[in-house]
């Protein structure tokens, strides 16, 4: 019986035993339940995810207690040759060897409740794992991710290819930068602005898809548009599209560049310059896809932890691989029109420019900036700013399963199949 949060959390009655009738009657080697948050305003429910073949994170949520069948867990390592050492991911690097075997099964129901200790919301919990005090924890975690990818064949070699000849087209711009957004009437104007305002050598245009607001904010683009014609608004025929689906409109317009280049409707770029560095970035390889690393910001752009965000967990020799371990990417992301288009973006409105990257990076060779060309502002109005625990378990789920078909599709290249 492992606990996860000792001297702080406790079973509910029968809760145990629930645990260990679920072992029994399924067999499973890693068994574990739902649980409830004991806070200040009184108790709260916390479901977890059900475990996939792709949930490889580090940070997968089991709660406070797992029952671990011990059997299991000696022939897991007589098979897999043991631990590696390290210092912070024993149970973690345990986790996955067993896994290879059997996966951790889930009881859909709160059987535990823990006293935590951690109660930011969700949106600022998130930048943790980026933090430069962290970086040896991350690099251990990558290690013991990668030992498990090469084990289970799921391992790419590293870089993948640039672009070919025919790959980069002739479009009737060289660059688009992508503003999709609904009901942001506070921050869109900030966005369209902060695009508009890039000195480049060569031509662009804005193309921000307006997915049926109904706070105002498609009255802001209009105001702005009339002024510039750089600036063109795209509202789509169809209501209830994701921010992927909204990609995949602009993505295939007619009006698209060469180059498709992120901007949320919520950020900025940090200077005129921005564009620019992107875009030299993507013709320099040339890459199918470039991300840069951004500055966490306040609504009046003063800088909050954890400051830049660089993700330098990513490296060109493994940066596809441990791609699979973490929770993104980056920001700006910025793409080739013809191979983002030919691939589509999940019509999702979270994880879908992880899809994106996961699919990206396992054939081809993604370009870095390393230094903020991006403000991400934070804010009460922010998606992702305090999800409750069903609705990041969710998000959870739909990523982990990103990563199931991932891990499937890598294997069936075969290492060097690429």
């Amino acid at each position: 019986l492992w606990s996860h949060a000792p001297y702080r959390s406790d079973f509910l009655p029968g809760g145990l035993e629930e645990l260990f009738h679920a072992a029994e009657e399924t067999g499973a080697a890693w068994v574990y339940g739902d649980t409830r948050d004991l806070l200040e305003s009184g108790p709260r429910e916390r479901p977890l995810c059900a475990y996939q073949e792709g949930s490889i994170r580090d940070d997968f949520d089991f709660g406070p207690f797992s029952l671990v069948r011990t059997a299991a867990a000696r022939e897991a390592l007589e098979k897999t040759g043991g631990l590696l050492r390290t210092r912070f991911s024993g149970l973690y690097d345990l986790r996955l060897r067993i896994s290879q075997f059997s996966l951790p099964r889930r009881v859909e129901k709160v059987l535990s409740q823990e006293r935590l200790l951690d109660t930011r919301a969700s949106g600022k919990k998130q930048f943790d794992y980026v933090s430069p005090r962290a970086r040896e924890i991350q690099k251990e975690r990558e290690e013991v991710a990668t030992a498990w990818l090469k084990r289970t064949g799921a391992w790419i070699p590293c870089p993948g290819r640039t672009l070919a000849e025919e790959e980069i087209e002739d479009r009737p711009v060289l660059a688009s930068v992508i503003i999709p957004f609904r009901n942001r009437a506070r921050t869109v104007g900030d966005a369209l602005k902060s695009a508009l305002s890039q000195e480049t050598d060569f031509p662009f245009n804005v193309l921000a898809v307006d997915n049926h607001s109904t706070d105002g904010g498609g009255e802001v683009l209009k105001e702005i548009a009339a002024s510039d014609g750089r600036l063109l608004p795209i509202v789509p025929k169809e209501r209830g599209l994701g921010i992927g689906g909204c990609w995949n409109l602009a993505l295939r317009s007619e009006k698209c560049g060469t180059f498709a280049v992120q901007l949320d409707s919520d950020d900025v770029y940090a200077d005129t310059h921005t564009l620019q560095k992107m875009v030299d970035k993507l013709r320099e390889g040339p890459f199918a896809m470039v991300v840069g690393a951004y500055r966490l910001v306040d609504m009046e752009g003063n800088e909050i932890p954890p400051g830049v965000v660089d993700h330098r967990e990513w490296t060109d020799d493994n940066g596809p691989n441990n791609l699979l371990r973490v929770h993104g990417v980056g920001a700006p992301r910025a793409f080739a029109r013809k191979i983002a288009a030919e691939i589509g973006f999940p019509d999702v409105s979270y994880g879908e420019d992880y899809a994106m990257a996961l699919r990206i990076s396992r054939e081809y060779w993604i370009g870095r900036i390393w230094e903020p060309v991006y403000l991400c502002r934070r804010w009460e109005g922010n998606s992702d700013a305090d999800l409750d625990p069903a609705d990041l378990a969710r998000k959870h789920f739909y990523k982990d399963g990103l990563r199931t078909e991932e891990i499937r599709a890598r294997r069936r290249l075969g290492t060097h199949g690429r």
